[in-house]
């Protein structure tokens, strides 16, 4: 007997895909972009997490199993990439499709997982347990910690397919969100006395922003920021540090968009694959935004590996400015679509106006 499911699964990004998974006698068709349960159950490590950026659609030889099998005890895992929260989700919508228990079982290996790595200040670190250097920090980088506090959220919410969580966990879920959005709080930037954004990387001790890799220096995110938001308008009954959290935020997006000007890539023949990310003028381009910016100025900031803040995009080095995200178009749905509905939801009389 088999089962066909079709389920939400959220991705590191903050997006949501969709996927097909199919179960049945722990037989699993396998297809473009569809995981195979088998192969994420064969990398859940002993401590319940998950290690990133392996092929979660492989089907894995017989010898390659009995590999990880002697990997377990590694302490690579992590929720950088999406790792483990992705996984999670993934299992929780295999078990509702298919009732095998050995899905529930590693589903709540994994929430007992992310329960226990939470930081005394409510924060998430990028890796845990033995994470090293930048990877203990509070990580709102790639969206980590928002990932696991919006997977702890429908944990605690009883949202399909996670109603086979013990109420127990439901409420030790409950308790890490509250606890998590008392850390996300207390680390948004203040900028002349104003909530503004967040940096990639909070401090583990003070919750001051911090450095990540090289080229990522403590700044005010235009990124990691939005995704923050978006997790906070999910908050029934926002009191007043929550609106106001998420009021400066929006105000703080509107300071610093960047408008008349668009990223295009160039055929250049002198850098290497022969090609150049470039930053040109363009009045009718819709706004975009910094990956960083400066924590003083509200100036936009670009790095090579050398970590030397620069002010332009062509300063910085071929390699960094074109294997890395430094200019998108981050909060244009947030602004144009999200906050709307969020002000009509919370605000009585609103009119779902973002201007």
């Amino acid at each position: 007997m088999r089962y066909l499911r079709e389920a939400k699964i959220e991705s590191g990004q903050g997006m949501r895909r969709t996927f097909l998974i199919i179960v049945g006698l722990w037989s699993y068709a396998c297809a473009d972009d569809v995981p195979v349960v088998e192969t994420v159950l064969a990398y859940q490590r002993d401590s319940g997490g998950w290690p990133k950026n392996y092929d979660r659609k492989r089907i894995l030889t017989t010898s390659e199993q009995r590999q990880l099998q002697k990997q377990r005890a590694q302490a690579d895992t992590t929720i950088d990439n999406g790792a483990t929260y992705t996984e999670i989700r993934l299992l929780a919508a295999a078990f509702d499709a298919s009732g095998e228990p050995k899905l529930k079982f590693a589903a709540l290996r994994g929430i007992d997982y992310l329960l226990k790595g939470q930081l005394d200040n409510g924060g998430w670190p990028q890796k845990f347990p033995e994470g090293r250097g930048y990877a203990r920090e509070v990580t709102f980088n790639d969206n980590a910690m928002v990932g696991v506090m919006n997977l702890l959220k429908d944990i605690a919410d009883n949202t399909l397919p996670f109603d086979f969580v013990p109420s127990s966990v439901r409420g030790r879920s409950a308790s890490a969100v509250k606890r998590g959005i008392s850390c996300v709080l207390k680390s948004q930037i203040l900028v002349d006395g104003v909530p503004a954004s967040w940096c990639a990387q909070h401090d583990r001790r003070t919750l001051a922003p911090c450095r990540g890799r090289s080229y990522e220096l403590p700044s005010l995110s235009g990124s990691e920021s939005v995704g923050i938001v978006r997790f906070l308008m999910r908050i029934e009954k926002p009191d007043p540090n929550v609106r106001r959290a998420i009021e400066g935020a929006i105000a703080w997006f509107k300071r610093v968009q960047l408008r008349g000007i668009r990223l295009e890539r160039k055929i250049e023949g002198i850098h290497p694959g022969g090609m150049d990310t470039v930053v040109v003028r363009d009045p009718g381009a819709p706004s975009l935004w910094a990956r960083f910016y400066d924590l003083h100025s509200n100036k936009p900031i670009f790095s090579s590996r050398d970590g030397v803040p620069r002010a332009n995009l062509a300063e910085i080095s071929h390699e960094r400015r074109n294997g890395y995200s430094w200019l998108g178009p981050y909060a244009r749905v947030l602004l144009d679509e999200d906050l709307p509905r969020w002000r009509a939801r919370n605000t009585p009389g609103a009119h779902g106006s973002a201007k």
